[in-house]
């Protein structure tokens, strides 16, 4: 049974920094393609970053030179580095995961991720 477990979420203020994590189970970081999402208050679920099997990165031109997504695979684990946060970074963050090697040129839509965690709250002030 695939499980993914996000941490690493809090309050900062604008211009801060945090890092998000994931954590895996019952499937293999080094032979899937996974994902960073976030839902802010009234909007739609978007993809922020996602990260190929062979580590091959995208990212969203929104979050482009700010965040930064990684893996561990040998913990299983999926980053999110998130620095110089503005308000409208603001969100629920999600951690999703999906069973093949290339995330692709859709990999920002959320029907292409079929494992999902339950979330990590970013609030970030001015």
């Amino acid at each position: 049974q695939v499980q993914l477990v996000e941490s690493g979420g809090g309050s900062v203020q604008s211009g801060g920094s945090l890092r998000l994590s994931c954590a895996a189970s019952g499937y293999t970081n080094s032979r899937t393609c996974m994902g960073w999402f976030r839902q802010g208050p009234g909007k739609e679920r978007e993809g922020v970053a996602a990260i190929d099997a062979d580590g091959t990165t995208r990212y969203a031109d929104s979050v482009k030179g700010r965040l930064t997504i990684s893996k561990d695979n040998a913990k299983n684990t999926l980053y999110l580095q998130l620095n110089s946060l503005k308000p409208e970074d603001a969100a629920m963050y999600y951690c999703a995961a999906d069973w093949r090697m290339s995330c692709g040129s859709d990999w920002s839509r959320v029907r292409t991720f079929e494992y999902w965690g339950q979330g990590t709250q970013v609030t970030v002030s001015s």
